[in-house]
């Protein structure tokens, strides 16, 4: 679990997510689907241990703060 089980690219759809970046918009930068950017989401959440882009956005900018 954490940051380090995320894979690559998980956590740059993290990251992006949590910066406030809509899924069509993570999708376009990333050159990935939509679907495929609700997936890594889902693996990220489950990885991290949080429920929502809220929780997701607290555990990135603590992490950014270690």
């Amino acid at each position: 679990k954490g940051w380090a089980a995320l894979s690559p690219t998980e956590a740059q759809v993290a990251e992006l997510a949590a910066a406030g970046r809509t899924y069509p918009q993570i999708a376009a930068e990333l050159f990935i689907s939509r679907t495929t950017v609700k997936r890594h989401l889902a693996h990220s959440f489950e990885k991290l241990g949080v429920a929502n882009r809220t929780e997701l956005a607290a555990a990135a900018g603590a992490r950014r703060r270690a």
